[in-house]
């Protein structure tokens, strides 16, 4: 059991059945009254954000999220399958749980798929991947314009902005978390 007065960043709790995870917290003494604890949290297995306000000796169970490795190994239409690395086991997670970032995440990936109680609710692809441009438009010599940059399509299907000298075929390094280009690879 956790007490709201313990509340950090991160921390998971369970409340009827929903788990949810403190994104900001502020411990609150007003001049007359009693404290209270504000807190910014987000239901991890839906997505929602809200803004709840909590007495501080109120307790909640801790939610133990699991987070296991495993190794994405392909796509069935909206079926993707993931192997536990230590069973050899096949696991099928439709693609409404994989989040945006997944996009960028290519076959024989290790990826950490999320789960409460049993149920998998999301999978956390690694921070950077390297990728290959399939298609890009050719930088021209004289645009130097600073920042500029053009579309590019990887390997994964995925669109984003890529710098004018990067080149069809070239390997980038992709920040998943936030789908920008970090550097030639």
């Amino acid at each position: 059991m956790i007490s709201a007065g313990e509340f950090r960043n991160g921390v998971t709790f369970d409340v009827d059945g929903n788990v949810f995870q403190i994104i900001e917290f502020q411990h609150v003494k007003p001049g007359k009254g009693a404290a209270f604890v504000r807190c910014k949290i987000r239901n991890v297995i839906t997505g929602a954000v809200v803004e709840k306000t909590y007495s501080p000796t109120e307790k909640f169970p801790t939610a133990y999220v699991e987070r296991k490795e495993m190794q994405y190994l392909y796509n069935d239409g909206d079926l993707y399958y993931f192997m536990d690395n230590e069973t050899y086991e096949n696991i099928p997670i439709n693609k409404e749980k994989l989040g945006d970032n997944f996009k960028f995440v290519k076959e024989n990936t290790d990826v950490k798929v999320l789960s409460y109680k049993g149920t998998v609710f999301g999978v956390e692809p690694p921070f950077f991947m390297e990728l290959q441009v399939t298609e890009t438009d050719p930088g021209f010599k004289g645009d130097t314009a600073t920042n500029a940059t053009k579309p590019a399509t990887l390997e994964t299907g995925a669109e984003i902005r890529v710098p004018l000298f990067i080149n069809e075929g070239d390997m980038i390094r992709v920040d998943t978390r936030t789908g920008e280009y970090m550097e030639r690879a």
